[in-house]
């Protein structure tokens, strides 16, 4: 596997290391941020629904 087929996270976090074309600005960052919060709340929800139908 060579660099090219190495699959590359995408970080919503600042950093000079990511090249220009690839930078997100602070409201995107924000907005990403915000959506992924909200993913994480609604698996919770899923998996807490999970554990009451199991107990």
């Amino acid at each position: 596997m060579n660099e090219h087929d190495v699959p590359q996270q995408l970080t919503l976090l600042p950093s000079s290391d990511v090249p220009v074309q690839f930078r997100l600005d602070a409201d995107t960052r924000r907005r990403g941020q915000r959506h992924i919060a909200e993913i994480r709340r609604m698996l919770a929800d899923r998996q807490a629904q999970r554990d009451a139908q199991a107990a």
